[in-house]
């Protein structure tokens, strides 16, 4: 069992009466990467600034390394490395200037390290030029060298992606990626880019208005998504089709124009074509629908809004 950095115990966080977190509760593990994800509003970045200590929780603590934020702020705080939306660097300086710069800040940091983590995040040819020259994707990779700079065991993201193109996007998932296996990080990253935090994480909390509706591995996702597997049969007589397919094979069916949608195992298709033909119903297509994530992600949020009491 990997190390526990992260412990985010029974938070609550109330603005004005109105609740922005309830009662939230999470580990993030050493060389994992955790992902926050919800809508705008859902309570994500407050959350991160509790996690970083800019805001106070109206109940709970937070642990890094088994350090509390709220009475062990300096020793807790040191274990840290954030980057918030866009990474904050002086333009006309190089990435290698504006490395030093902040090292200095922190203090005790050397050239190996700061050289190491250059390479790590793939700046190694460009890292003498003036930041002003660099794409949006380059200054977020410098802002993540820069929060990784003093060694933290967590990392945290808040939007990473917002104003990359593709390309950005993809680089930066597999900077993260490497930098969880080779640094045995751990990494918090809120989002609500459905897809992106499908290909990036190893686990995913869905929050909804303040609430952690549930947690999830993405491998227990994938499971659960080869459970569900869904079939597609078009025909020329749709109605009468899914009343023999539900009777017959007892499942619950969808209509939709000229197909019928179910659940079903893939070895039993063959026996529903024969049933239809039997019946003299053309059957002119069998399509196997695959579930992602956001099929997924509005799952829980239909079926969990109300069993939280959200509504």
């Amino acid at each position: 069992m990997s190390k526990i950095i992260l412990e985010v115990k029974n938070v609550t966080k109330v603005y004005k009466k109105r609740v922005v977190l309830n009662n939230v509760d999470f580990e993030v593990y050493a060389g994992e990467i955790f992902g926050f994800l919800g809508p705008n509003g859902a309570g994500k970045t407050t959350l991160i600034k509790i996690i970083c200590g800019l805001s106070e929780p109206t109940n709970g603590d937070v642990f890094v390394c088994g350090k509390s934020i709220k009475r062990q702020f300096e020793k807790a705080i040191i274990n840290v490395g954030a980057l918030i939306e866009n990474s904050q660097v002086y333009p006309y300086m190089s990435g290698m200037e504006n490395l030093r710069y902040y090292a200095n800040l922190y203090g005790g940091i050397s050239q190996a390290r700061i050289d190491q983590i250059i390479k790590l995040v793939g700046m190694t040819e460009r890292i003498k030029e003036r930041v002003g020259t660099y794409s949006f994707g380059m200054r977020q990779r410098i802002g993540v060298a820069q929060a990784l700079l003093h060694n933290p065991k967590l990392l945290i993201l808040d939007e990473p992606t917002n104003g990359l193109d593709a390309n950005g996007i993809i680089e930066l998932r597999h900077i993260l990626q490497v930098l969880a296996v080779k640094e045995n990080l751990a990494i918090l990253v809120s989002s609500h880019i459905l897809n992106e935090m499908e290909l990036l994480c190893d686990t995913i909390a869905v929050v909804d208005r303040g609430n952690i509706l549930e947690i999830r591995t993405m491998d227990e996702i994938k499971q659960g998504i080869a459970r569900a597997t869904r079939f597609r049969v078009k025909v020329d007589y749709p109605n009468y089709a899914g009343k023999v397919i539900a009777n017959k094979f007892d499942v619950e069916i969808e209509v939709a124009g000229n197909s019928v949608i179910f659940p079903m195992s893939p070895d039993k298709i063959p026996q529903v074509t024969t049933a239809l033909t039997d019946r003299r119903i053309a059957v002119y297509g069998v399509t196997r629908m695959t579930m992602s994530l956001e099929d997924v992600y509005l799952e829980i949020l239909k079926t969990k809004r109300t069993h939280t009491g959200i509504l």
